[in-house]
């Protein structure tokens, strides 16, 4: 089971709402991928707006926990907000703070983050930042009562999978509460890469909503981070540099 803030989850993928062709074709990806967790961008929708289009038509949110996040934050104050805002409608109590602080590249701004993460606790929230695969970072953050730490495997939406994952290990090891590997993953192959190292969770949304068959990619991705964590928790064998015989030859008839 994956806890977080002290609920408890049977699949380890979290799924990103955004970005799909159409809610057909998303409500169809979701229910492939079996999580049990969803996240939107409180900033992309009306959730006060009961005739705006949006995912919660299409599907049935009783069966899910939702995840809000505060994209398009610049500041912890524009974060702190968004997450009220949240809140504030009745639908979760767990947030995603994302506050970017590169146009260019994407990349989450740590001393935002890290003040941003410390007023929502204050607040009472159930708090998952996204940062980058920053060690001292993650632990600063765990250390303030972040319930998971969310680094990124790569810039958000690339594709690139995990570029740094001696760093990514070594925030695994040192962490005493979840970390969801967050932005970047491109392929199933990424997921499982993530998984075996030790990761508790992913967090994706486009390399599902992008694919040229999102429904197949959320399967596909399901079953890597089963996969991945099965392989994590059986202990692969050692690497060797020569060859090892997998029958034993002791006893064989000359």
């Amino acid at each position: 089971m994956l806890t977080i803030g002290g609920k408890q989850f049977h699949s380890r993928l979290l799924l990103g709402t955004g970005k799909y062709p159409d809610f057909d074709t998303q409500k169809m990806a979701v229910n492939a991928s079996e999580t049990e967790i969803l996240t939107f961008a409180v900033r992309r929708m009306d959730i006060f707006e009961p005739n705006q289009p949006n995912f919660l038509e299409k599907i049935d949110i009783e069966k899910y926990d939702l995840l809000p996040n505060t994209a398009g934050a610049k500041t912890a104050e524009e974060a702190v907000r968004t997450a009220k805002l949240a809140k504030a409608s009745g639908l979760c109590d767990m947030v995603k703070v994302e506050i970017i602080g590169c146009d260019k590249t994407l990349l989450p701004d740590p001393v935002e983050t890290l003040r941003a993460t410390e007023e929502l606790l204050k607040e009472g929230f159930i708090v998952l930042p996204y940062t980058s695969d920053d060690v001292v970072l993650a632990r600063k953050l765990e250390e303030l009562g972040a319930h998971a730490i969310m680094p990124g495997a790569s810039p958000i939406g690339s594709g690139q999978g995990i570029i740094n994952p001696l760093n990514l290990r070594f925030i695994i090891e040192q962490s005493n509460v979840p970390v969801i590997v967050d932005a970047g993953i491109g392929s199933p192959k990424d997921v499982c890469t993530a998984m075996e190292l030790g990761a508790d969770g992913i967090l994706l949304n486009t390399a599902v909503s992008d694919a040229d068959d999102p429904i197949k990619m959320a399967e596909a991705m399901k079953l890597a981070v089963e996969a991945g964590r099965l392989g994590y928790e059986a202990g692969r064998i050692p690497q060797k540099r020569y060859a090892t015989a997998s029958s034993p030859t002791e006893g064989l008839s000359v």
